[in-house]
C-alpha cells in the first residue's frame, strides 16, 4: 500500500505542480515555446484548455492564469479523494472530520506542499545554473520565475563577500514551511 501511495504522491506532484508552473510562467508573461513551457504545456493541457473554455471570460481578462490555477485545484481534490480512498479514511490529522472537510483540507496541505517543494526545485536549479552554467538560456527562465520570491529576502539580507545567499535563506524558509505543513 506504501507503493502505491508513493505513486499517487509522485504522480499526482508533476501534474499539479505543472499546472501551478504553467500559471505562474503565464502570470509572469514568460514565453512558452521554450523550455519548462513545451513541458508544462503538453503535461496540461488535456485540462487547462477545457477550463479555460468554460471560465468566465472576466477571469480570462485577469493578469493571472485562471484555468491552469482552477486545473491545479481540482488535480489536488482528485489527489485528496483518491488518497483518502486507497487510506481507508486513516490519515493523520484528519480524523472525526467529514470526509468533504477532510479531502478538502488534504487537497490545500498538499498544494501547499507543491508549491513550496516546486519553489525549493527552481531555487536550487537556479543555484546550481548560476555557478555551472550562468549565461544558459535556461538561466534566463529560472531568474525571471525565482526573482519575485528572492527580491524580499535580498532587501533584507544583502550580499556578503561578493556572495548572494539568498537562494539559501529561501530554501531554509521552505524547508521550514514544510516542516509546518507536515
Amino acid at each position: 500500500m506504501q507503493i502505491l501511495l508513493f505513486l499517487l504522491d509522485t504522480f499526482f506532484f508533476f501534474l499539479i505542480g505543472a499546472a501551478l508552473l504553467r500559471a505562474w510562467m503565464n502570470t509572469r508573461r514568460l514565453r512558452m515555446t521554450q523550455q519548462p513551457g513545451i513541458f508544462v504545456m503538453a503535461v496540461t493541457d488535456w485540462i487547462v484548455q477545457p477550463l479555460r473554455r468554460t471560465l468566465p471570460r472576466a477571469w480570462a481578462q485577469a493578469n493571472a492564469d485562471w484555468g491552469s490555477f482552477c486545473a491545479a485545484l481540482i488535480l489536488a481534490l482528485a489527489y485528496a479523494a483518491l488518497w483518502h480512498l486507497l487510506s481507508g479514511g486513516q490519515v493523520a490529522g484528519v480524523e472525526g472530520l467529514g470526509v468533504v472537510f477532510a479531502i478538502v483540507l488534504l487537497a490545500v496541505m498538499f498544494m501547499l506542499r507543491t508549491v513550496l517543494m516546486g519553489l525549493m526545485l527552481l531555487a536550487l536549479a537556479y543555484a546550481v545554473l548560476s555557478w555551472v552554467q550562468p549565461y544558459a538560456p535556461m538561466q534566463a527562465t529560472l531568474s525571471r520565475l525565482i526573482e519575485p520570491v528572492l527580491a524580499p529576502i535580498r532587501r533584507i539580507i544583502p550580499q556578503i563577500g561578493g556572495v548572494d545567499l539568498s537562494v539559501l535563506i529561501l530554501i531554509i524558509v521552505l524547508q521550514v514551511g514544510l516542516i509546518v505543513i507536515a
